[in-house]
């Protein structure tokens, strides 16, 4: 059987005056440095079959915005599978969370690509509370359809 690419992530979501707001991070690395549009996503990762995706959704949310997440009902969002085949499962929970305190987790990687020089980038290199529209526009566009569930949710 070939090895399944499996993510899971915790999309934080808060009411405004605004409307529904959801909590998305930019990616990190010299790939995503000058995109915007299919730039964002949902904070997740990957997990083994040794591990419950809840439990990963949220060791992920923590490692990649370096805060904790907030306790809450979770909402389960499903599944979608995102163009190079990764598997991705997402829960909402309302909340909201102070930014300031945003530290990313890092991940490296030969860069330039050919040198043979390592380089440390972080995971996310911002994070923002968006509107739904917004983040619609924005994130990867796999993931646009837990925006649409969490809409439908809430």
């Amino acid at each position: 059987m070939a090895y399944k690419k499996q993510s899971a992530g915790l999309l934080l979501f808060r009411r405004s005056a605004a409307g529904t707001e959801v909590l998305l991070g930019h990616m990190g690395g010299p790939f995503w440095e000058r995109r915007d549009v299919g730039a964002w996503t949902v904070p997740k990762g990957e997990y083994g079959d040794d591990e419950e995706p809840w439990a990963a959704a949220r060791r992920e949310f923590q490692e990649e915005l370096g805060l904790a997440p907030p306790d809450g009902t979770p909402v389960p969002l499903g599944d979608t599978v995102q163009s190079g085949g990764k598997h991705v499962t997402v829960w909402a929970v309302e909340g909201d969370l102070d930014l300031d305190g945003f530290v990313p987790g890092t991940f490296t990687m030969e860069w330039p690509k050919g040198s043979g020089r390592m380089a440390e980038f972080p995971e996310l290199d911002r994070a923002a509370w968006l509107g739904l529209d917004a983040g619609r526009a924005l994130v990867v566009q796999a993931q646009a359809v837990f925006l649409d569930r969490l809409a439908e949710h809430v």
